[in-house]
């Protein structure tokens, strides 16, 4: 015992170190004061909200919870009690948490300190969990939120621009490569508009053959062809009315259905297979695209007077690797979802994060879903780099030969590199730096002096 004693005087526990243990730890741990300001983060973070610690430092966890980071939130009920708590959180990533908040008093009886730990439920294989009912969510108000997360700063604008338009009746169209996610902003645009409590349908135009796609969309009367229904069809327009209907792919619709579309959007009326009546909907059009439709229109393959209708306001998400600060949240994103799925915890290592991070994803969200479902499946329990699918591994090591570096970390240090003296070029500053590639001032000097000797002559560092 003496020489236990006599050993422990000689540690040396540096707040570095420290800082450094506390990163390591599974559970999340935050420290709020006396005006539930962030004081302290652990690296949990990250995989719980998407955020970095440099995020979140300083801000109020009042602010963090009306975003919608995380509901239902303790922190009232903790300072106003002045007594330890215990509830069950869900993420925006939808991770779910035992969350104990614990107030640390001063002399006075008065908050000095909070401090709450986080542990992921699906860690206690004897816990029941449900899920958090979305009515009581703290951002109600912020449609499609749990659907949509982002830290990047277009995609934020691509955001905020959407619910502008969600607005306006206006017909919308959305271009991007497929798997970027225009289903999901079509259904945001929707339900952060006035029709949000109507029908949203969909329509892939390229899954249904020509000749039953008219069928599908303006319905038909009985009788009007063999094998029709004998009481005949609604179709999705008709069904659609009062709400939203979404044509996805819209470049594989024949010449033909091109014509009457128009003149859905035109007029607002429309005439079932069949028949000689006409009919009338209060519909909005949000069309999507991964095709060339001005260099469809040039081939006449697609008709210019649509092309115009439908490109009242275009909106073109970016494909997953010009977003690289999200692949990380979304990765846990579906890490938890999957979990949850198939009632397992598997776990993610540091380099697995990195080689997805450095992927150039094809397939983009779609892509990365896909893979994260095939991980939980088929790896052991810590998912690392060789669960990785070969072809992804080889795609990587292309990459990595063409650049020229000998190793994969070497490819790390050069996109870091490429990423700073691009972001430095724009901004001069390493305040500005740091902000937008979401890491610590420090850091970005550190970087800055590393990587951007021969650009700081002709920037104003302020």
């Amino acid at each position: 015992m003496h020489q236990l004693s006599r050993a422990s005087k000689n540690i040396d526990m540096t707040l570095e170190s420290l800082v450094k243990i506390l990163d390591y730890s599974s559970d999340e741990i935050f420290v709020l004061d006396s005006q539930k300001r962030i004081i302290y983060v652990n690296s949990a973070c990250e995989k719980h909200y998407g955020l970095k610690k440099q995020d979140v430092l300083g801000r109020s966890s009042v602010e963090l919870f009306e975003k919608g980071y995380w509901n239902p939130s303790l922190a009232p009920e903790v300072y106003e009690k002045k007594k330890p708590l215990a509830i069950k959180q869900t993420t925006s990533l939808g991770a779910e948490l035992l969350t104990t908040a614990i107030p640390i008093l001063n002399d006075q009886g008065e908050i000095e300190l909070v401090v709450t730990t986080a542990r992921e439920l699906q860690s206690y294989h004897l816990l029941q969990t449900q899920e958090t009912s979305r009515s009581s969510s703290g951002h109600q108000g912020d449609p499609g939120v749990s659907d949509i997360m982002t830290n990047s700063e277009n995609m934020k604008r691509i955001l905020k621009f959407a619910q502008k338009i969600a607005a306006t009746h206006s017909t919308v169209l959305i271009q991007g490569e497929s798997g970027t996610g225009k289903g999901v902003l079509a259904r945001y645009i929707h339900e952060a508009s006035k029709r949000k409590d109507k029908p949203f349908l969909t329509v892939n135009c390229a899954a249904i053959p020509a000749d039953l796609l008219e069928s599908e969309l303006f319905g038909y009367t009985a009788g009007a062809f063999t094998g029709a229904n004998r009481s005949g069809k609604l179709g999705l327009l008709e069904a659609a009315d009062t709400g939203t209907l979404f044509l996805d792919e819209i470049g594989e619709l024949s010449l033909g259905l091109q014509a009457k579309l128009l003149q859905v959007i035109q007029e607002k009326t429309f005439i079932p297979v069949g028949s000689h009546e006409e009919k009338k909907v209060d519909i909005r059009i949000i069309a999507a695209t991964n095709q060339d439709l001005p260099e469809m229109v040039k081939n006449r393959q697609f008709r210019e007077d649509l092309f115009y209708r439908l490109n009242v306001i275009d909106v073109a998400m970016p494909p997953l690797r010009e977003r690289r600060e999200d692949i990380i949240p979304l990765t846990y994103h579906f890490l938890y979802k999957f979990n949850r799925l198939y009632e397992v915890n598997k776990l993610i290592s540091q380099e697995c994060l990195d080689v997805l991070t450095y992927y150039s994803w094809p397939g983009n969200v779609r892509q990365l879903e896909n893979l994260i479902e095939r991980l939980v499946v088929a790896s052991e329990s810590m998912i690392d780099v060789h669960d990785l699918p070969e072809l992804l591994r080889e795609s990587i090591q292309e990459t990595v030969e063409r650049s020229s570096p000998s190793s994969l970390n070497e490819a790390m240090e050069q996109v870091r590199r490429d990423m700073v003296r691009k972001s430095y070029q724009k901004h001069k500053s390493s305040r500005k730096v740091a902000n937008d590639l979401k890491i610590s001032q420090t850091s970005a000097v550190k970087f800055i002096k590393k990587y951007c000797d021969d650009l700081r002559d002709s920037c104003d560092e302020r």
